[in-house]
């Protein structure tokens, strides 16, 4: 399978995945939101991909901001290993962008990690001027293949009732429903804000996904 095909694949899987996701996807079967020292995490991608096969996650996605070294990185560490039972790995980054004149961020997921279009994205630091446009980053995820996805949405300086529906309008495919917004351990997704946004998720048929978010020591915690 070439590597477009099997970008094409990526997408075409996560969109019926995060249809099934619920508040216990994460973080023992499913992981969408982790950073390694490629960003601003703790762990190497080696490690994050190690503890992932230790807890049996049936897939997980390297988020790191504005890099994609640890895709590939934490890719070939899985299928270095023989048999069927490994996680599978999936694109991902996550991208500052402006929305109503605010910082979010943007998770892009199932995209050609190749693609020219994420050039500019993927050196390392933050978009600025135009190029951090949050319609500029939704269109550009698409553009190479991926899917985009409304990080957190109750973390910003907006409400999520007021930047949900502007991500709407700018084409956003889903947003980060099942997301922990404390730091208690064992993880589990903030029970009002989770039940709060799979409500707009549904009311305006968005996907929804899951992550823990780790910077720290472990993929099963936040910090």
């Amino acid at each position: 399978m070439t590597l477009a095909a099997l970008m094409v694949t990526q997408a075409e899987t996560l969109r019926s995945l995060f249809q099934t996701l619920t508040a216990t996807s994460c973080p023992y079967q499913y992981n969408f939101h982790l950073h390694t020292i490629c960003s601003d995490g703790q762990l190497t991608p080696q490690q994050v991909a190690q503890q992932a096969m230790i807890h049996g996650l049936k897939g997980f996605a390297i988020t790191d901001h504005h890099a994609l070294e640890g895709y590939f990185q934490a890719r070939t560490y899985v299928e270095a290993y023989p048999g069927s039972d490994r996680p599978q790995v999936f694109t991902g980054i996550e991208i500052t962008a402006q929305l109503l004149d605010t910082e979010v961020h943007i998770l892009g997921y199932g995209f050609d990690p190749h693609a020219p279009i994420l050039h500019l994205y993927a050196m390392g630091s933050a978009p600025q001027g135009e190029l951090a446009a949050a319609e500029r980053v939704i269109a550009v995820l698409h553009e190479a293949g991926g899917l985009a996805i409304l990080a957190h949405p109750a973390r910003y300086r907006l409400p999520a009732e007021q930047l949900i529906p502007a991500a709407i309008a700018r084409g956003i495919d889903g947003i980060e429903t099942y997301y922990c917004y404390g730091n208690p351990d064992p993880w589990q997704a903030t029970p009002d804000t989770t039940a709060f946004l799979h409500q707009i998720a549904l009311e305006h048929q968005l996907l929804e996904t899951c992550g823990t978010d780790t910077h720290g020591q472990d993929i099963l915690l936040r910090r």
